[in-house]
Parts: structure tokens; C-alpha cells; sequence
């Protein structure tokens, strides 16, 4: 048991694997009544129970946009759930200092800090793999030979931006993820990737295609975005109970001095299918403002390590297997 506050950081997509959660699985009720949850709930509209799909894949199904994310999002909470069962703190008393999330994990921070239910926030990541990837596969998005995605290594975000100026010509081209220090990844249409990755290569930096779907965090999600609003203008959403840090922003969701907190935080969802993720303006701003143990929940270690990066003073507790 602790009573030190936590600092919760929810993994986005890119997470998954074969496997994930399944030790939780085995070692907590707590953990196996979220998965069994979420098989009730989706039951097969993911072509197979999603306990399944996590478990044993295949790889490639569980990699497509319209699984990862519910997978990723029902592992990170059966985590979180059998990780407070453990405290003795399965009724919500632990403390938190803070939650944030990586794309995708926001939706994560905002259920563990009580502003979406479970059940809701399942529905909602849910429909948002299945827009984004119909968003990918749209016409709009296959005229410039696809959506891509394009780390740089080594740039600043001044340059990353003139890459992009360099390199979109007539198609989209975006700045998608701030991750880390010298970590920026760019998002449009492949054609532009692959005219980005020469305009680097010429400045001296290196980059990488990123395997994904499509072209995330940017115009070219759009349509996406549009179906979310639809969708998050009727869920019910509660004040967190601690601040929860929004991509966009990479400042706690709060009240405008037009719209309660619940509104902001639907409008800040939406317009982040399409914004920049700024992880890395998130983890300075909960270095600098939140006290606590920083807890990464399941699956994986990509924010550990992304946070080395940001910040050498945090340690971050990571939660892959119990």
C-alpha cells in the first residue's frame, strides 16, 4: 500500500504486441474482470474477442488501427485496476497527482482519473480506430499513394518544419508528434514522406517510415475527427479528479471562460485527431508541476524510455508484466 500521490502515463498506439496484458490476466481477478468486460461489451465486432486478439494475435490483425487501440486501452486499465487491487486501494483511494497519455492514452488518463467510465471510454476508443482507419482508407487520403508517417532523429522543431515546407508541394504534410528532445515525426500523404525523408537526408538528419495505417494527427484525419465529435458529444463526461495533461495543449484539460471542463475536453479530443501530439511539452510540464511516483501502465516501456530523454530527474515505474 502507498499513499504517495501517482502520476499515471498511458501508452498510444504503437504499444501493442502479442501477448500484452496476459500476465495480468493470470495474476489478478481484478485485471480478468476488465478484459472479461470488454469482451461482453465488444463482443466479436473486432472479427474475435478482444482477450483473443491481445493474447494470441495474429500480429497483424492486432497491429490495424481499428483493434490496437481498444486493445491497448482494456490492457492498460485491467493494469491499472489490478495495480490499485494490489495497494489495497481498489475502490479509487489512491492518490494522483496527475495522468497523461500518448494520443490514444488520453482517452486512458481521462478513465483512470474518473472523468470517463470504462465502459464509455471503450465505446469511444473504439469508434476512433475504426475512423481513423476508414480515414486512411478514404480517397482523400489515397491520391498522394496513401497516408505515412516519418520520424526524424536529430531535429528541432524548427527545422522539422521546414522539411515539411520543403517537401509538401501539392499534398499534405504535417508536424504529428513532438515525442522527445530530437524525436519529431511527421505525418501526410506517403508521397510527401518519402520527398521528406531526401529534403533530411540534406540537412544532415536522419529519419525512419513509420508501419502505419495512415497519415495520424493530420488533415488527413479530418473525417475522423468529424465522426468522434458526433460520437463525444454524447458521452458523459465528469470533472477528473486530477489533472489530466491534453495532447494539444500539453497542459491540464480545464474550463474555458465560455465552457465547463467537460466541454473543453470533447473539443481538445477532437481537434487532437488532427493537432500535434506535444508528449514532450507534456512530461516537462509534469516534471515541473506534479509531485509523485510516475507509473507508466501497460503494455510496454516506450514512455520510460521516451521520458530518459525528456527529462533525467524522473524515474519512471513501468508495468508491462506485474
Amino acid at each position: 500500500m502507498t499513499g504517495t500521490p501517482a502520476i499515471v502515463l498511458c501508452p498510444g498506439q504503437g504499444a501493442q504486441a502479442v501477448g500484452m496484458g496476459k500476465a495480468w490476466y493470470d495474476a489478478a481477478p481484478e485485471a480478468r474482470a476488465v478484459f472479461d468486460q470488454a469482451d461482453r461489451l465488444l463482443g466479436t465486432r473486432l472479427g474475435a474477442p478482444i482477450t483473443q486478439l491481445c493474447f494470441t494475435g495474429p500480429t497483424d490483425r492486432l497491429n490495424q488501427t481499428d483493434v490496437s487501440q481498444p486493445a491497448i486501452y482494456v490492457t492498460s486499465i485491467a493494469c491499472w485496476k489490478a495495480i490499485l487491487a494490489k495497494r489495497s486501494m481498489g475502490n479509487g483511494e489512491q492518490p494522483l497527482a496527475a495522468a497523461a497519455g500518448l494520443s490514444l492514452g488520453e482517452y486512458t488518463a481521462l478513465t483512470v482519473a474518473g472523468s470517463l467510465t470504462f465502459e464509455d471510454g471503450l465505446e469511444l476508443v473504439t469508434l476512433r480506430g475504426r475512423a481513423m482507419q476508414d480515414a486512411a482508407d478514404s480517397p482523400e487520403a489515397r491520391t498522394g499513394g496513401g497516408g505515412g508517417m516519418l520520424a526524424l532523429i536529430g531535429a528541432t522543431e524548427e527545422q522539422a518544419n521546414a522539411v515539411c515546407d520543403q517537401a509538401r508541394a501539392a499534398n499534405v504534410l504535417v508536424c504529428a508528434n513532438f515525442n522527445a528532445p530530437g524525436q519529431i515525426v511527421l505525418s501526410g500523404h506517403k508521397s510527401a514522406c518519402e520527398r521528406a525523408a531526401k529534403v533530411a537526408e540534406g540537412m544532415g538528419l536522419r529519419s525512419a517510415a513509420l508501419p502505419v495505417a495512415g497519415a495520424f494527427h493530420s488533415p488527413l484525419m479530418a473525417q475522423a475527427a468529424a465522426r468522434l465529435g458526433e460520437a463525444l458529444a454524447k458521452a458523459p463526461i465528469k470533472e477528473p479528479r486530477c489533472p489530466v495533461i491534453s495532447n494539444v495543449t500539453a497542459e491540464p484539460h480545464a474550463a474555458s471562460s465560455v465552457s465547463p471542463i467537460s466541454d473543453t475536453i470533447r473539443r481538445r479530443l477532437v481537434e487532437q485527431l488532427t493537432s500535434p501530439v506535444r508528449w514532450a511539452q507534456s512530461c516537462q510540464w509534469l516534471a515541473g508541476k506534479a509531485t509523485g511516483e510516475f507509473l507508466e501502465l501497460a503494455p510496454g516501456k516506450t514512455l520510460a524510455g521516451l521520458y530518459r530523454r525528456i527529462s533525467k530527474d524522473v524515474k519512471v515505474v513501468t508495468n508491462d508484466t506485474p
